[in-house]
């Protein structure tokens, strides 16, 4: 089951398996979130923007408008 990256909550796990539209925004690949990677939801900011990811072993703030470009497969 694929869902974006924006929908998952703190604590949550998932593998990165694509991108909405079929065109990763460049700046998302070059913080790491390409296809393959597993990245951790580590927590919500208190509005719920940004993200705070765990990816490759470094913490990555991600807005929630660019995460729902990442299709995800909760782990």
């Amino acid at each position: 089951m694929s869902v974006t990256l924006d929908t998952l909550a703190a604590g949550a796990r998932a593998t990165v398996t694509g991108y909405a539209a079929g065109d990763p925004p460049g700046r998302l690949l070059e913080m790491g979130l390409v296809p393959g990677t597993t990245v951790e939801v580590v927590r919500l900011a208190p509005l719920g923007d940004p993200m705070d990811l765990r990816v490759r072993g470094f913490h990555l703030s991600v807005r929630k408008q660019e995460a729902a470009h990442v299709i995800v497969t909760p782990a």
